[in-house]
């Protein structure tokens, strides 16, 4: 799908929404291409797609068959933004949860963690090669991890930002003055924190419980 959408997009074609995928509108969309040969690989790449599409049902539905024998994945799904299909690759990532001692372990894990760069730690001063009072630094999230599990709990977060529990927690978030996109860091780590101790609890997801004061 990304391909079809750089095919448009690197001859200036606007691709807003899904309608670039549908079938009823395919030929409208082949005729914006000048190019024969394009418009021929732009062909191939949807039948690659209606192959796919079918495909990937009959893989969702056998993973979904093999998660409902591990009881952890029962569990898991209960956490809101979660579901089945998460919580199945989370176990499947994770394996068992006792490889993370705390959860800033996994949000290392997971590409949630807060790194800082420093650069140009030394100048030169009158001739001389000296270490700066306050090095340049930038933050940003660690990139060493594990990008399928950073996808799951980001998306999370993404998704669940205007649901309940977790609107509420994020709209106070940013009535402190955190940004919108830390906020849904820390939004996407307190998912991950949750996941991690239900499944070392062997709990479902209970609001009541829930501790927002906590990371």
């Amino acid at each position: 799908m990304s391909r079809i959408k750089a095919v448009y997009r690197g001859r200036g074609i606007r691709t807003p929404g899904k309608g670039v995928y549908q079938e009823g509108q395919r030929s409208d969309w082949l005729t914006q291409l000048t190019e024969p040969g394009m418009r021929q690989r732009t062909g191939w790449l949807y039948e690659e797609l209606d192959h796919l599409r079918g495909l990937r049902k009959q893989v969702r539905a056998a993973m979904l068959a093999e998660s409902r024998k591990h009881e952890p994945v029962g569990w898991l799904r209960t956490i809101p933004q979660i579901g089945p299909l998460r919580a199945s690759e989370v176990v499947a990532i994770m394996g068992t949860p006792y490889r993370f001692r705390t959860n800033r372990q996994l949000w290392c894990y997971s590409g949630l963690g807060v790194v800082t760069h420093s650069s140009a730690e030394y100048e030169l001063e009158a001739g001389r090669v000296v270490r700066r009072s306050k090095p340049v630094s930038t933050r940003g999230l660690n990139e060493n991890c594990n990008r399928r599990l950073k996808y799951i709990f980001i998306s999370a977060a993404t998704a669940g930002g205007a649901t309940h529990p977790y609107g509420w927690y994020l709209e106070t978030l940013r009535t402190k003055g955190i940004r919108p996109e830390m906020a849904r860091l820390t939004l996407a780590r307190k998912i991950a924190t949750l996941t991690l101790t239900l499944w070392k609890r062997g709990e479902t997801f209970d609001p009541k419980k829930l501790n927002w004061m906590t990371a």
